[in-house]
């Protein structure tokens, strides 16, 4: 019988843990951008995709775009399901997501290079989730290589541990 101090120091529940709740933020983040002007990151994100395409994709389309692969990454992550794939793609986004930090300092900085404006302090926690994907990248503690990893089968693991 597993108690609750085990299941929660438990390696593996830790990192489905994590996974979980980096789905949950980019599920929410995702529907968001669909709803127009809910997402506080809404301009930001519109301008930054429209500079990086040079004028290439429409605001509300790079918008869209961005609200599809955040959402899906959120299903990805809570589903445990194409982890590599969705580690690789979020930490793609998460580069693109520093972009503003040089292409619109006006909005991302009070006093460069140092002082953050809350847009600033927003692109910035990104650096969590850098730290979150890398973790979740699966490692074969033994060869400390790359491995296969079945998110469903930790969540279903950790299942059996708490119903016991």
């Amino acid at each position: 019988m597993y108690h609750l101090s085990q299941i929660i120091t438990n390696r593996k529940n830790k990192i489905v843990i994590l996974r979980v709740s980096l789905g949950i933020i980019f599920l929410f983040f995702g529907i968001l951008k669909f709803v127009p002007h809910a997402s506080p990151a809404e301009a930001l994100a519109q301008e930054t995709i429209y500079n990086l395409a040079k004028g290439l994709i429409s605001k509300h389309t790079g918008l869209i775009l961005l609200a599809i692969i955040e959402t899906s990454l959120g299903i990805m992550f809570i589903m445990g399901r194409f982890l590599k794939i969705a580690i690789i793609i979020g930490l793609l986004h998460m580069f693109f997501t520093f972009f503003p930090l040089f292409l619109s300092s006006n909005s991302t900085y009070t006093n460069q290079p140092v002082i953050f404006t809350m847009v600033g302090q927003y692109i910035m926690k990104n650096i969590v989730f850098i730290s979150a994907l890398w973790l979740l990248w699966p490692i074969d503690d033994d060869k400390n290589e790359p491995t296969k990893f079945d998110g469903s089968k930790a969540q279903k693991e950790l299942h059996k541990q708490i119903e016991v």
